[in-house]
């Protein structure tokens, strides 16, 4: 006989406590102000612009236990996972750790033969508690999201990043998730972000690389967003096919020309459209769930509005829904 499962209707209790109760600790840094300890790190960028290569010379220097450009070094050599899905690990992979220099001893992955790694995937926090990890690399984040993954499903996104977010709190080590920009124009840094807006949104700090027009072989990695410390200064690096990869350091660097993005009204509601293409593009949300999502990345919503109607959208109300009647091509809010 099948067991009979009823109804808990009992009213789940708070449990409540005071934050006299709570020890201030201080912020921890693997790379100040650019990646800390224990948080989600979101470094994006177009592709070729050099990521990949970018986080490999990050972690070579730190399984070496050598300072990375503006910081000290760190106390001792550092364990590096590096989880890479686009590239052959012993034609692509391995070469370009040995030409950084890392200490490959130091540099681990988690084998998936068998079954495909997702960002929830327990085998992600036994990975770091075996090899005492300070550092995972995930290259590129939209290839372990799983087969099913719905960019638009806050819920789904969010739970599998607050895991990973807690995975790595628990254990002190940073995550470093990287990202391929999508090919919207007009706005780039944060609303370009392939995929939801959910992930730059939970990310403590999030790291743009862009080349300089006139140098192309020149390099720029800088803050777009930084939660827990003032943002840092660029970092300049050369990448090129003759010369290779080569750490400038500090500099002073137009970043506002470097996003092709100024800071008018006119450039707000032009990434507020763009943003709300992104988000629509599959399913309609409820117009609270949009304001909600575009507020956390400082979209207001005046901007939002006046975006609609720059574009001649009419608006209508459908089950607690905004539908864009034109402009955004038909698609619902």
């Amino acid at each position: 006989m099948g067991r009979l499962f009823l109804k808990d209707d009992r009213k789940r209790k708070a449990n409540v406590n005071t934050y006299s109760n709570v020890e201030a600790t201080s912020v921890r840094w693997l790379w100040y102000p650019y990646i800390s300890y224990g948080k989600l790190t979101l470094l994006q960028g177009d592709p070729g612009e050099g990521k990949s290569t970018f986080i490999i010379r990050v972690a070579a220097a730190l399984t070496k236990g050598e300072a990375l450009p503006g910081c000290c070094k760190p106390d001792e050599p550092v364990t590096v996972i590096y989880q890479c899905s686009e590239d052959g690990l012993s034609d692509t992979v391995k070469p370009r750790l040995m030409e950084a220099g890392a200490d490959c001893s130091r540099v681990v992955y988690i084998v998936e033969e068998e079954i495909p790694l997702t960002l929830d995937d327990e085998r992600i926090e036994d990975a770091i508690a075996q090899t005492g990890a300070k550092l995972m690399i995930i290259d590129p984040i939209q290839a372990f999201m799983g087969p099913d993954a719905d960019w638009n499903n806050a819920v789904k996104i969010r739970h599998m990043l607050r895991n990973l977010s807690s995975t790595a709190q628990k254990y002190n080590c940073a995550v470093v998730m990287v990202g391929h920009l999508n090919k919207m124009t007009g706005g780039k840094n944060l609303y370009r972000g392939l995929g939801s807006i959910d992930i730059a949104a939970i990310a403590r700090s999030v790291l743009m690389i862009s080349r300089d027009k006139e140098e192309p072989s020149k390099r720029y990695m800088y803050p777009i967003k930084s939660s827990l410390a003032p943002e840092g200064r660029p970092i300049c690096f050369e990448l090129g096919e003759n010369s290779g990869f080569r750490w400038i350091g500090e500099c002073e660097v137009n970043i506002d020309e470097l996003l092709q993005q100024n800071t008018s009204s006119v450039a707000k509601k032009e990434t507020a459209a763009e943003y709300l293409r992104a988000l629509l593009i599959n399913n309609d949300i409820q117009s609270t769930v949009i304001f909600e999502k575009l507020d956390m990345l400082g979209i207001s919503h005046r901007t939002v509005q006046a975006a609609k109607k720059r574009d001649g959208n009419s608006v209508v109300q459908k089950r607690e829904c905004m539908v864009l009647a034109s402009g955004f091509g038909g698609i619902t809010v």
